[in-house]
């Protein structure tokens, strides 16, 4: 197996990788293959589609676990008339 040697990372990335790696129960090294594996995975294979949710879920997984409150509001309705 080849190593590779990443110069000059930036402590910020280092230690994002950490608390990732951390979360998921993995070494930095394992957190690092599994995050190539999924990247190279998703540019090569188009056959799953995300939803706009999972997609915003996964942009914002980062900031770790929180609740949106409820906004109460009345339904929408909307009334069509089809007079000429």
């Amino acid at each position: 197996m080849t190593n590779i040697i990443i110069p000059n990372l930036d402590d910020d990335i280092k230690s994002r990788l950490q608390k990732r790696a951390e979360k998921h129960g993995r070494s930095l090294e394992e957190e690092v293959k599994e995050i190539l594996r999924i990247a190279l995975s998703e540019n090569n294979e188009h056959s799953h589609s995300l939803n706009l949710a999972t997609m915003i879920e996964q942009r914002f997984a980062n900031l770790g676990e929180f609740e949106l409150p409820e906004i109460k509001r009345e339904p929408i309705f909307t009334v069509s008339t089809f007079e000429e």
